[in-house]
């Protein structure tokens, strides 16, 4: 049976391996998921394995919009949408419409690979986007950068996000020592819909001052990132008593990250690695025009984010 025949490739389809130094990804054809990272052999993101499907959205794309959706219904500028409800518990729509579907190679080397897939017009989305997803190692780590462009007639709605699982190497991250550089973090309901804004201040949800991670629970969108001089928010997390330390960054286009400490998640996963999300802007925000990108016609968007280790 030939290696190009369906019957033979793994779930996540072809696997785009690249490499610099002692830094090794693997990017999947199947939502240009970042199914791996490891640095001198040792996990950097908590990936899935190649016989597996993405198991809690582990390295996905989030577009055209990031995290839920209330109802999975919309409207943008007198269009509907009104996509399936794949969060069925909460009765929303999650993570957009492109994590499941192939993604094409565009151009690959040693240490970059780019994907690309247009999402055509459909009652989720009834406009037609061209999503260009690029993964390049440096010397420091990984640099991600994704590019929209509308290939629609007219104004069309646009956000992202992106959900890796980070980790040090600990048994679990109640030791590990975390730092979000985010001043207000969402107020939620009961569906994981923002309600609402509040300081973090003085308060559980408070890691501007690294910490360990404790027993503390987190689904919890932050925002009011604090950046440095090179515009990029820096979110890290470090194994206690030394060892290795793992900086997640994100440049000026996006205002929001998602943070998951996965106690929702099987006995075998849950609670193992940290969910930091890159995420344009919040959930629901094709409802509620928050931080929403509104790209004209022809007109393209460019954002990147990374992970650097040390």
């Amino acid at each position: 049976m030939p290696a190009s025949d369906p019957a033979v490739l793994p779930p996540s389809g072809a696997q785009h391996e690249i490499s610099r130094g002692r830094h090794r990804v693997v990017v999947t054809e199947v939502g240009a998921t970042l199914r791996t990272y490891t640095f001198d052999g040792a996990d950097v993101i908590d990936g899935f394995g190649v016989g597996e499907q993405s198991p809690g959205g582990r390295g996905q794309v989030l577009a055209p919009w990031p995290n839920r959706l209330q109802d999975g219904r919309y409207r943008f500028d007198g269009q509907a949408g009104q996509a399936a409800l794949d969060e069925p518990e909460r009765a929303n729509a999650i993570h957009g419409l492109m994590r499941w579907l192939p993604w094409q190679l565009v151009e690959r080397g040693d240490d970059v690979v780019l994907l690309a897939c247009i999402l055509h017009p459909q009652p989720g989305y009834p406009w037609r986007l061209e999503l260009r997803m690029q993964y390049r190692l440096a010397d420091e780590g990984l640099v991600v950068t994704a590019e929209a462009r509308n290939l629609a007639g007219g104004v069309i709605p646009f956000g992202i996000g992106f959900h890796p699982y980070l980790t040090v190497g600990t048994p679990t991250i109640d030791t590990m020592v975390l730092l979000i550089p985010a001043r207000r973090r969402l107020l939620t309901d009961e569906r994981g819909l923002p309600t609402g804004e509040a300081a973090v201040e003085a308060t559980e949800f408070d890691f501007t001052g690294a910490r360990p991670i404790g027993e503390v629970v987190l689904d919890t969108g932050y925002t009011g990132l604090v950046r440095g001089d090179d515009g990029r928010a820096r979110a890290e997390l470090h194994r206690p008593g030394g060892g290795r330390n793992v900086t997640l960054w994100v440049d000026g286009a996006f205002e929001y990250l998602m943070v998951f400490t996965g106690d929702t998640l099987g006995p075998a996963e849950r609670r193992r690695s940290v969910a930091v999300e890159p995420m344009t802007c919040p959930p629901n925000a094709f409802v509620s025009g928050k931080s929403l990108v509104r790209l004209e016609a022809g007109g393209s968007w460019t954002g990147s984010w990374g992970v650097s280790v040390r």
